[in-house]
């Protein structure tokens, strides 16, 4: 058995069918040491950055949460680095499907770039661990939960930056790493963990190593899109400054 296959032990829970058929189930026990990463966007050198500063070998294991391309400079290199490593993994992010839906388009991606983000599954798990791009929603069951709740999930009330949070509600199993939603600070919950730290809005790039519960992050050291600082959510703030 290899790291990208189902594990014999996985949990029972399972999604709608619309996401359970993209759903990449892993063997936890293939890896020596597993980190989850926030949303690049196209930033490859603070990725680079990151990964050096992790000391990533070939038996770690990778996973990002999505939103791969878009806004920063250099999508394509970030695809190419994540497609040449067998130890990176990625969900797709809403940026992604932006791209393959015909909404976006991003320079320097090309066809075969196209078909690979159509191959990121929607979400990554092993044990009682879950990772996707935006959340989920913590009113209802997985079971019955698609495409657009996953990929975009902020507030479980559909008032996005104004809340309240679908990770402040959300009572496990499973434990969910998420980006989507930017965050002054990494965010750990019992049942919920927010990596996305703003790295194209001058933030940092953060990984979240899942085998000693630490987060590890680098500078950003460029803005290459303007955020308002207020745009960068606080962790306990329940709605917009």
């Amino acid at each position: 058995m290899t790291g990208c296959e189902a594990h014999r032990d996985e949990p029972t829970w399972r999604f709608s069918d619309q996401v359970e058929q993209h759903h990449q189930r892993i063997d936890p026990t293939a890896w020596d040491d597993l980190y989850v990463v926030g949303d690049i966007h196209g930033c490859r050198e603070p990725f680079e950055r990151l990964l050096d500063r992790l000391n990533i070998e070939s038996t770690d294991l990778v996973v990002c949460v999505g939103d791969l391309v878009r806004k920063g400079p250099d999508s394509a290199g970030v695809v190419d680095i994540v497609r040449d490593n067998e130890n990176i993994l990625s969900v797709r992010g809403n940026n992604e499907q932006k791209v393959l839906d015909g909404r976006k388009t991003v320079d320097g991606i090309d066809g075969d770039d196209i078909d690979f983000l159509q191959t990121l599954p929607l979400a990554i798990s092993w044990e009682d661990l879950l990772v996707v791009h935006g959340g989920i929603d913590p009113t209802t069951a997985l079971s019955t939960q698609g495409r657009d709740t996953v990929l975009t999930m902020r507030s479980h009330h559909g008032n996005g930056y104004d809340g309240p949070f679908w990770f402040d509600a959300h009572e496990g199993p499973p434990r969910v790493f998420f980006g989507h939603t930017v965050l002054a600070a990494p965010i750990e919950r019992e049942w919920a963990v927010g990596v996305d730290t703003g790295c194209v809005y001058g933030g940092s790039l953060t990984a979240y190593d899942v085998t000693d519960g630490v987060f590890v992050s680098v500078p950003a050291e460029t803005t290459h899109q303007s955020r308002p600082q207020e745009k960068f959510l606080a962790d306990g703030q329940t709605g917009k400054p």
